[in-house]
């Protein structure tokens, strides 16, 4: 399977994730972390639900995916998510050791994967992520631009 589709077979199983937070009332954004073929941690957003600003797709999958493995370094693991990461999971992404993160739309507002700062390729920290982005990017930002204009709509 080229590198492409594995990426977009993936960023589905995130896209489910982030389906599962909208279910739920809350902001559809969801990931998964992958490693050897297998997905070993999975995630969505969580804030409203558990009242914790830190429960973002991305650190709820980090934190299954250290839970599963026994071990807090992801060296070897890509982890797929819908929406550009913020600082806050940019910086868990980095002091996790992810090798490789995917993710599907940009976010102009807090987005640390090159949209307003590239905290995942600082070469003064002491891990660099590999980076691919724009995978299923019509899918994703469909996902948010749905979930926003209903909400307004209320």
């Amino acid at each position: 399977m080229r590198r492409e589709e594995e990426d977009q077979r993936w960023m589905l199983e995130a896209i489910a994730e982030a389906e599962k937070a909208e279910s739920i009332g809350e902001v559809p954004i969801g990931a998964v972390i992958v490693r050897d073929g297998e997905i070993i941690g999975r995630g969505h957003n969580l804030r409203e639900t558990k009242h914790d600003p830190t429960a973002h797709a991305e650190l709820v999958a980090i934190r299954d995916a250290c839970d599963r493995i026994g071990a807090w370094r992801l060296l070897d693991c890509t982890l797929y998510v819908t929406l550009e990461p913020c600082p806050m999971c940019a910086g868990a992404i980095v002091q996790s050791r992810v090798k490789r993160v995917v993710y599907g739309t940009p976010d102009p507002k807090a987005g640390c994967a090159g949209t307003l700062m590239n905290l995942l390729q600082e070469p003064r920290f002491n891990h660099e992520t590999e980076l691919t982005s724009g995978i299923l990017q019509t899918d994703c930002a469909l996902l948010l631009t749905r979930f926003f204009r209903r909400l307004r709509g209320r």
